[in-house]
C-alpha cells in the first residue's frame, strides 16, 4: 500500500488555525519594525505608543527572518524601557487577522 508523501516546500493554506497573541503578564508588546539597523538590532513602533531599540536574539537570527513592516511580539527590558528582546515574528496571514481583530492599532 503506498503512502502520500508529504511536501517541505508546500505552501501553508490561506486558514489561519491558531495565533499567538502578546501575554499581558510577561510583558509582552505587539510591534511594527521600521527600520533594520544592523548588528540584530531593528526599530521598533510598539503598540504603547514608544519607539524602542528591538534585539533579535541568537536563536531567532538564522532561523527567522525580519524584513519591515513585519509584526513582532517583543519584551521590553525591566531597566531600559527604550530597549526590547524580540520574541516572535508573525506571518502575514496571521498579522492580517491581528488587524482585523484589533490587536494593531496605530
Amino acid at each position: 500500500m503506498k503512502y502520500k508523501k508529504s511536501n517541505k516546500n508546500s505552501k501553508p493554506t490561506d486558514e489561519v488555525i491558531r495565533v499567538r497573541t502578546p501575554n499581558q503578564n510577561e510583558r509582552e508588546v505587539l510591534g511594527i519594525v521600521e527600520t533594520m539597523l544592523g548588528a540584530n538590532r531593528i526599530r521598533v513602533r510598539c503598540m504603547d505608543g514608544v519607539v524602542r531599540i528591538g534585539r533579535i536574539p541568537g536563536k531567532m537570527k538564522k532561523r527567522t527572518w525580519i524584513r519591515v513592516n513585519d509584526v513582532v511580539i517583543l519584551v521590553p527590558w525591566q531597566f531600559q524601557n527604550e530597549k526590547a528582546d524580540i520574541k516572535w515574528r508573525y506571518e502575514r496571514m496571521h498579522a492580517e487577522w491581528l488587524e482585523r481583530r484589533g490587536y494593531l492599532r496605530e
